[in-house]
């Protein structure tokens, strides 16, 4: 993988307060790997072809609605890497192709192992089958958080990123947050908003960052993946205000509930607020039909 050349956008999000909030648009650095998810992986990929150039082979774990099985299903086309997707839910298996998601990742060659979700809670127990069979094979975690990842998600500060006393960021299995806490300025303060309900975060992000400078903040409405008439109609207003697309399961209720948090004054006067857009707009697609079985208002995208 390659460090882009291209400029990542920040733009400045108006609002009638004495605060300025802007966006960091990691959405628009890649059409598939888009977001956090390209440099969470950008370290796992390149350390792995550097000693495995041949016949290279990535297996990963996600959900059917999975941003992270995306885009690795998305690089493995770009890169000509073998890639194999654990699916969580057997029931998956025969009806696969009515999932936006899994369809676009096996149109971009990636081969897909259906677990119940019994079994997939064991991922340790998983990858030791599949070692022992694949040895030379590379096992990217679910969501790709590990010590690469974090590592990667450096390249999403820079010195346009200096300037802000806040950097938010929408958190599903730590890695994202552990990074910026660990590449932060000491005077910046971080801040994630859990988009799931997983008391063990906290510990797994200081682990992963080794600092203290952050805050996590619930934004999950009780369940990973829920998405709310509230929800909807907060992603369309900021389309139609704003002009930017958000999605529904991670930055959509990130900027949610920091417009909350701006109208509760936790934020203090004055202060430089900057959030990331971390993509999974492909996500919008697999939303948009569960959302169309239950006869709600869709995701204007």
């Amino acid at each position: 993988m390659k460090t882009p050349t291209i400029p990542i956008p920040i733009t400045q999000i108006p609002l009638q307060k004495n605060i300025q909030l802007f966006l960091k648009r990691e959405d628009l650095i890649h059409a598939q790997i888009s977001g956090n998810k390209y440099w969470k992986l950008f370290y796992n990929i390149n350390s792995y072809l550097d000693q495995n150039s041949q016949n290279p082979f990535i297996i990963t774990f996600g959900g059917a609605f999975s941003n992270h099985i995306a885009a690795v299903a998305a690089l493995g086309k770009e890169y000509q890497l073998k890639t194999l997707g654990i699916i969580r839910g057997e029931e998956l298996q025969d009806k696969w192709q009515e999932n936006p998601t899994l369809k676009l990742a096996y149109q971009n060659g990636m081969d897909f192992l259906f677990v119940t979700r019994e079994e997939y809670r064991d991922k340790d127990a998983i990858t030791q089958i599949l070692q022992k069979e694949v040895p030379d094979a590379l096992f990217i975690p679910e969501g790709g958080t590990n010590e690469h990842a974090v590592e990667g998600i450096q390249f999403m500060l820079n010195s346009e990123t200096k300037r802000f006393d806040y950097l938010c960021t929408a958190v599903g299995t730590g890695g994202t947050i552990a990074g910026i806490s660990k590449f932060a300025e000491e005077n910046q303060k971080v801040l994630g908003f859990k988009v799931v309900d997983d008391h063990s975060l906290y510990n797994k992000v200081f682990e992963l960052s080794t600092k203290n400078n952050f805050e996590l903040i619930e934004a999950h409405d009780g369940k990973y993946g829920k998405i709310t008439d509230e929800n909807i109609r907060f992603i369309n207003d900021f389309k139609k205000n704003f002009g930017i697309q958000l999605d529904p399961i991670y930055t959509g209720k990130m900027m949610k509930k920091i417009f909350e948090m701006i109208e509760e004054d936790y934020f203090p006067k004055g202060s430089k607020i900057l959030a990331f857009h971390t993509g999974g707009l492909q996500g919008i697609f697999g939303a948009n039909e569960l959302l169309k079985k239950q006869n709600r208002e869709l995701i204007r995208f």
